[in-house]
């Protein structure tokens, strides 16, 4: 169920044709509007909201051959919520007057390629004029010509209508939301420096600003749900697994001082969730003022040091939030970032967003050499390892689905929340442990998720960073969650601290630039976080930022995957990572044109 203000954003769906009367329009109304029909089979039969529901598809009344129904057209789609257009036409069409001029929301042309109508023609003619008006738009056009009383839908054009509809939604559904900021700036560290240009300007999104004294004061003045709380309490007693505590054993604290900190935690995760959807209850507990919520699509809690210095961490709360489950079954999973990174929660949301799943949040902790491996344990890397891995891990913020214990085909995956079984839940929770907090870390102590993610899992990893006199960048780099030896893992997760939760990534490699080898990829990462979303998702992030404006300055993406708004060839087409760039830049954010 769809948990924030507002509705969700629908799909709406142009059939264009050839407007002259008398014979030539009256050939073509059952072919065109049969394709738009055929769109939205497709998309409702294949793609969900990350809330559950089936997207929804409008198809515009009658079909388009002028600017008057085109008119008609866009009226209707403003009623009903339209976030993102898809034109289909097997024909010859007018292309200024039927083109779709809404400036802000992403638009797709399907052409169809058959020789007996000019749908390819119409296509080339509809995308320069977009292009003049310096309105991207998307071109889909099948390899392989068909008949025209050919109804069937070729996979290639399948592939791209459902790339560009799962990433024209994730921009439609962050239009108009929150980002929720509890607390400032973590530790100095420049992605919790949360930037409100960025966030309206490329997203839509608004800034919303609690100090971390408000989680307190719910604390003392209880509130929150105490039927939740007490349900989640004993959840937590029956289901989280309390792991070694790795503290000096003078440094330990008693039995009564931690089952004090668990009561603590919970109130947190119930109180973050509560700030950033709303609760109804509070406004029967006289709290109308905070029931509301901040209508955040993602947040992120500072936490250190102002709060960990003297009240349990964030770690538990932001593992929970994270998963795809807690005390109240499975349910869609947050997006909250850990020391309020918010261009790693950005980036968070963008994998939630495309894919339904959970996400991980993690540091990019360290580049490990075959040689040093071989050096510090006396054992070899092999498989997807051999080259090289980096340790992703932190203090336990990542959702408790990276254990890698739900599965598809006899393969372990992350799941959207709606294909999870409840025995998954439980082996997830059996494979987690929650191990006291390292109190030089954190003096107020808390809890910390300890598991290892269990491989062979294709996964990718996505940073935004914002660069001075450039804007943001998006890297991205696709690989694999992979198994190691355990001998190996225990020696090298012990050189870090071993009650946090880790996954070891070997990203992919093509022989040149930062993926010449694993060592090129962690010394080109841009910041201490990376987001990492279960599947191989570079090619989708690519077109998701091609939608924003945001370059993108590192991927390992295969060509024959790249799908950006036509008019990016214009740019160049040798080097098409510089002609990204310079598109971006000449259209400007979506939401503020630079120029």
């Amino acid at each position: 169920m769809y948990r924030l203000r507002g509705k969700l954003p629908k799909v709406g769906i142009r059939p264009v044709i050839d407007g002259r009367r008398n014979g030539v329009r009256e050939s073509l109304e059952v072919k065109t509007m049969g394709m738009a029909e055929k769109v939205a089979e497709l998309i409702s039969n294949s793609l969900r909201y990350p809330s559950g529901e089936k997207v929804e598809c409008v198809i515009s009344d009658t079909t388009i051959g002028g600017s008057s129904e085109a008119a008609k057209c866009a009226q209707k789609f403003k009623d009903e919520n339209v976030g993102l257009t898809i034109t289909v036409t097997p024909c010859w069409c007018y292309g200024i007057e039927t083109i779709d001029m809404t400036p802000d929301i992403p638009k797709a042309i399907w052409g169809f390629n058959g020789t007996e109508r000019p749908g390819a023609v119409y296509l080339a003619a509809a995308l320069a004029g977009h292009d003049q008006l310096g309105i991207p738009a998307f071109g889909i056009y099948g390899e392989n010509v068909q008949d025209l009383d050919d109804d069937t839908m070729t996979k290639d054009v399948e592939e791209k209508l459902l790339k560009f509809t799962r990433s024209g939604l994730a921009v439609a559904m962050m239009k108009d939301r929150s980002y929720l900021s509890v607390g400032g700036t973590c530790m100095g560290i420049a992605g919790s420096m949360v930037n409100p240009e960025f966030l309206f300007d490329y997203l839509g999104i608004k800034p919303e600003y609690k100090d971390m004294s408000e989680v307190k004061r719910r604390i003392e003045k209880d509130i929150f749900d105490k039927e939740e709380y007490e349900k989640a309490l004993k959840w937590v007693k029956e289901n989280c697994k309390e792991g070694f505590d790795n503290n000096l054993e003078e440094k330990r604290r008693s039995r009564e001082e931690k089952d004090k900190e668990w009561e603590v935690v919970v109130k947190m995760t119930l109180i973050m969730k509560d700030l950033m959807i709303g609760n109804p209850k509070l406004a029967e507990m006289g709290y109308i003022e905070e029931s509301e919520g901040s209508n955040a699509i993602v947040s992120g809690f500072q936490g250190q040091r102002q709060w960990t210095d003297y009240m349990p961490n964030g770690d538990f709360m932001e593992a929970i939030l994270n998963s795809s489950f807690d005390w109240n079954g499975i349910r869609e999973s947050f997006v909250v970032a850990t020391e309020n990174d918010f261009l790693n929660g950005i980036t968070m949301l963008f994998g939630h967003l495309l894919t339904g799943t959970a996400q991980i949040f993690a540091d990019v902790r360290t580049y490990w050499s075959p040689e040093s491996v071989k050096r510090v344990t006396g054992k070899e890397l092999s498989g997807k390892a051999a080259n090289g891995i980096i340790h992703l891990i932190n203090s336990g913020s990542a959702t408790l689905d990276a254990t890698g214990e739900q599965m598809k085909n006899e393969n372990r995956v992350m799941k959207p929340f709606w294909e999870i079984t409840e025995d998954e839940v439980k082996r997830t929770l059996e494979a987690t442990n929650w191990c006291p907090a390292s109190y030089d870390y954190f003096r107020g102590g808390g809890f910390s998720s300890n598991f290892l993610t269990k491989g062979e899992m294709p996964v990718t990893m996505s940073r935004i960073n914002i660069i001075k006199g450039q804007g943001p960048v998006l890297q991205i780099a696709e690989g694999y969650a992979v198994n190691i030896d355990p001998e190996i893992h225990g020696v090298l997760d012990k050189r870090t601290d071993p009650t946090w939760p880790t996954t070891w990534f070997a990203p992919k490699l093509n022989g040149h630039g930062p993926f010449k080898d694993v060592y090129s990829v962690m010394n080109n990462w841009g910041a201490n976080h990376g987001a990492i979303s279960y599947g191989h998702i570079g090619d989708e992030l690519i077109t998701l930022a091609s939608m924003l404006r945001i370059p993108v300055s590192m991927h390992n993406i295969e060509e024959e995957r790249l799908f950006r708004p036509k008019v990016w060839a214009s740019f160049g087409t040798k080097n098409k990572e510089s002609a990204d760039f310079r598109a971006c830049d000449n259209f400007g954010p979506l939401y503020k044109k630079s120029k």
